[in-house]
C-alpha cells in the first residue's frame, strides 16, 4: 500500500499485486527489465572484481533489485511530470527472503534522493548519478547498459553484465554484415585497403566513445557534437536490438505456446480462475502488439538506412539520427518487456521441462509479465 511517497512492501492477501511482483523477482536472474544485484552478489561476491569495481559503492544499494517499471495510474501523483516508465529500486528487508517485503523508491519521484539515502543508510552522489544514468536508458539490456555507463566514466565489473566474449563477437559480426553495403559505398575506391577501413568502422561504431574514425560519416551527415554522439549511440542500440531479436522472436513463439499449456494446480476461487485464463490470452495478445510496434519502429531505421546506401541520400539518415534517441527509448521499453518474459520463462522452465505451477506461482508470473507490457491490469 502507498500511504506515503515511499512504497511499503509487506506480506498481504493473495490479490496484493505489489507483493506478488516482489515474490516473482525473488526467483529470477537479471533480465532486460530486472537487474538482480542480490543474485549477482551470490554468484560473484567472492571474486575480487566484485569488490574492486562495484556498480554502487553503497553496500545496501549494491544488493538491491533494480527494475524498469511501467508507471501506473496509482504512481502518477508521485512525479512532477508525466512519464511512461521509471526505474524502481527495491531494498529488501531480508535479502534471503523477499516475501518479508522491503522498501522501494522510484527514481525521479518527488524527494527520491532523500528516500533512497534513508533506505540505504546513506548513498553518495556518485551512486545517485549512476542511478540517473540507468534511469535514462529504456531497459537493462547488458550491452547497452555497459556501454552507457562507460560513456559516462563508470567501469563496473563484468559480472554486472551478462555478456560473454562470444556474445560480443556475434554482435560485431552482425554489425559488420548489417552495414556492409555502407562500408562498400564509403570505401569503394580504396581497393584492398577498404577491408582495413571496414574493420575500423565496425570497431568505431561499437566503441564506447565516438572518435575520429567516424569523422567522415559525421561530415557527410552534417551533424555536430552531442547530436552526432547521441545519434550514433542510439543507432548502436537499434543494431543491438536487431541482433538480439533474431533469436528472441522464435523463443517468444515457443514461450507463448507454453504459457497456453501451463498446467496450474491447486484450489482457486472463481475470480482467480477467471483472471488466470484471461491473463493467458492478454499476455499472448500483448506480446503480438509489442512485436508489431517494434517492427514499425525498426522500419523507420531500415527505410532511412536504405535511402543512405541505395540512393546516397544522407538527409534522410541524418533526420533518423536526430530522431534516434527518442525512437530508441520507445524501442528499448518494448523490447525490454518481451525480452524479460522470454528470459524469465526460460529460466523458470528450461526447454523440455515440465510446465506446471501452483495457483500462487502462476499469479506471481502472470502479474509480473503484465506489469511490463502495455496491457491494462484488472482492478
Amino acid at each position: 500500500m502507498l500511504a506515503t511517497a515511499r512504497h511499503q512492501f509487506k506480506p498481504a492477501r493473495a490479490s496484493d499485486r505489489v507483493t506478488r511482483s516482489l515474490r516473482a523477482l525473488e526467483r529470477t536472474a537479471s533480465t532486460s527489465r530486472v537487474l538482480n544485484l542480490i543474485a549477482i552478489e551470490a554468484e560473484s561476491g567472492h571474486r575480487p572484481e566484485h569488490f574492486q569495481a562495484p556498480l554502487f559503492k553503497n553496500r545496501v544499494l549494491n544488493t538491491a533489485l533494480i527494475v524498469k517499471h511501467r508507471v501506473r495510474h496509482d504512481d502518477i501523483y508521485l512525479f512532477e511530470e508525466a512519464r511512461a516508465t521509471t526505474t524502481k529500486v527495491i531494498i529488501p528487508f531480508d535479502r534471503r527472503d523477499l516475501t518479508l517485503g522491503g522498501q522501494s523508491v522510484l527514481v525521479g519521484q518527488r524527494g527520491w534522493t532523500d528516500l533512497l539515502i534513508n533506505a540505504c543508510n546513506g548513498a553518495g552522489e556518485g551512486d545517485l548519478s549512476v542511478l540517473r544514468m540507468i534511469d535514462s536508458l529504456p531497459s537493462l539490456d547488458p550491452f547497452l547498459l555497459r556501454e552507457h555507463l562507460r560513456r559516462h566514466g563508470v567501469f563496473a565489473a563484468p559480472c554486472y553484465f551478462a555478456l560473454s566474449p562470444a556474445d560480443i563477437d556475434a554482435m560485431q559480426g552482425f554489425v559488420a554484415v548489417e552495414i556492409a553495403r555502407l562500408i562498400a559505398l564509403a570505401y569503394r575506391d580504396m581497393g584492398g585497403g577498404g577491408a582495413v577501413h571496414a574493420t575500423r568502422m565496425v570497431e568505431a561504431l561499437l566503441a564506447t566513445d565516438v572518435d575520429e574514425r567516424l569523422e567522415p560519416l559525421r561530415a557527410t551527415l552534417a551533424l555536430e557534437g552531442d547530436s552526432f554522439k547521441e545519434g550514433v549511440f542510439s543507432w548502436k542500440g537499434f543494431l543491438y536490438y536487431k541482433w538480439m531479436l533474431e533469436t528472441l522472436w522464435p523463443r517468444l513463439a515457443e514461450v507463448g505456446a507454453e504459457i497456453g499449456r501451463l498446467a496450474i494446480s491447486g484450489p482457486r476461487d472463481p475470480e482467480t480462475g477467471r483472471y488466470l485464463e484471461e491473463a493467458r490470452r492478454r499476455l499472448q495478445t500483448g506480446v503480438l502488439v509489442e512485436r508489431n510496434a517494434i517492427l514499425r519502429t525498426l522500419k523507420v531505421y531500415n527505410d532511412a538506412f536504405e535511402h543512405l546506401v541505395e540512393n546516397s541520400n544522407a538527409r534522410v539518415f541524418r533526420e533518423f539520427l536526430l530522431r534516434a534517441p527518442e525512437l530508441f527509448l520507445n524501442l528499448g521499453e518494448r523490447v525490454g518487456a518481451i525480452s524479460h518474459i522470454s528470459s524469465y520463462w526460460r529460466y523458470r522452465y528450461p526447454a523440455g521441462g515440465t510446465l506446471t505451477a501452483s495457483v500462487e506461482e502462476a499469479l506471481d508470473i502472470f502479474m509480473d509479465f503484465e506489469a511490463g507490457l502495455a496491457v491494462p491490469l484488472p482492478d
